[in-house]
């Protein structure tokens, strides 16, 4: 079975799931609760420009793929 890594990578809710592991991680190591939100808040960030770039980046190859057709 292949995994489309490009659609994990653009999913929102496998960024949820890794951002909140990792927040549940640093607090039961011993890491205070604002410390875990901050570094949440960087995961889904992060995401989002990943999520953005990736994106971006399938448009406009699918955009030149039609233009050369013509």
């Amino acid at each position: 079975m292949k995994i489309d890594w490009l659609r994990k990578l653009t999913s929102r809710k496998f960024w949820l799931s890794v951002a909140s592991f990792v927040s549940m991680m640093i607090v039961a190591f011993g890491g205070t609760e604002s410390e875990a939100a901050q570094v949440s808040a960087l995961i889904v960030a992060g995401a989002t420009v990943l999520g953005y770039l990736l994106a971006e980046g399938l448009a406009d190859s699918a955009h030149t793929d039609t233009s050369s057709e013509s």
